[in-house]
């Protein structure tokens, strides 16, 4: 008897949703900020503490689900709530840099367990890796060429600074795309959080949500997760029986 393929009811269902006969997986687009780096404490925190002493009601943790929006998204969001308008854009440049040095007082984070395995997989087999972040914080982006050696190319990165929409919209997407020079369906995002799920599958891409955070995995599914790993050590476990069933799964009819 010829064992299931792991993941096939995952894989066809995205199949069937995007109209595609099969994914060849070419390329990995990766998130930053909760995927790579144990870094949303750092930044909620921040986050926290800027808006509310601007005088602006908030939550510590409601900035989990804001992840992966530029700076001004965020900004705007709750001056919206607060003020009924957008924040002007020198005040964006303003309470975005008095965040960022609220997140550099705190102490350094620490890449997420499990993802040096999953970017070692992922460089062994060959597919091409770009960094897509929402952040432009250079405390971070400065640190992946010594945390990650010879994972990320200088060029295959995608931050606040090379987009005119944030995540969810799916500009940040189609930007690393086009860097790794792939389709769609050659394309896996890898992602844990609803806003940057939501981008990866408005992008075409077969999109990972893993629960690295507070975020249910139910939020990542109704975002358009194809399939949430409950962890970043399980999703390096797994990945290479994902990326196999990836290559053999073709659509049903």
């Amino acid at each position: 008897m010829i064992p299931p393929v792991p993941y096939a009811l995952e894989i066809n269902r995205f199949l069937q949703r995007h109209h595609y006969d099969r994914v060849e997986p070419k390329a990995a687009l990766i998130d930053m900020d909760g995927t790579l780096y144990d870094s949303m404490p750092n930044h909620t925190a921040a986050w926290y503490r800027m808006m509310s002493e601007q005088g602006i009601e908030c939550q510590r943790d409601e900035f989990y689900l804001y992840e992966g929006a530029t700076g001004a998204a965020t900004i705007n969001k709750l001056f919206l709530r607060a003020y009924n308008r957008n924040a002007t854009p020198e005040e964006v440049e303003s309470l975005y840099h008095l965040k960022t040095l609220y997140f550099q007082e705190q102490p350094p984070v620490k890449p997420m367990p499990g993802v040096k395995e999953m970017l070692e997989i992922l460089k062994e087999i060959g597919m091409r890796r770009v960094l897509v972040t929402g952040s432009g914080q250079n405390s971070l982006l400065n640190r992946i060429s010594t945390d990650f050696p010879d994972i990320f190319e200088t060029e295959m990165r995608v931050t606040s600074r090379d987009v005119t929409h944030g995540k969810p919209h799916p500009e940040p997407f189609i930007r690393a795309m086009q860097l790794a020079r792939v389709k769609p369906s050659q394309s896996i995002v890898i992602e844990n959080a609803p806003l940057g799920v939501e981008a990866g599958d408005k992008a075409g891409a077969f999109t990972i949500g893993i629960t690295t955070g507070p975020i249910p995995r139910k939020a990542m599914e109704d975002a358009g997760a194809a399939i949430v790993f409950d962890s970043m050590p399980e999703f390096a476990e797994k990945l290479p029986s994902l990326i196999l069933s990836l290559l053999t799964v073709i659509k049903e009819p």
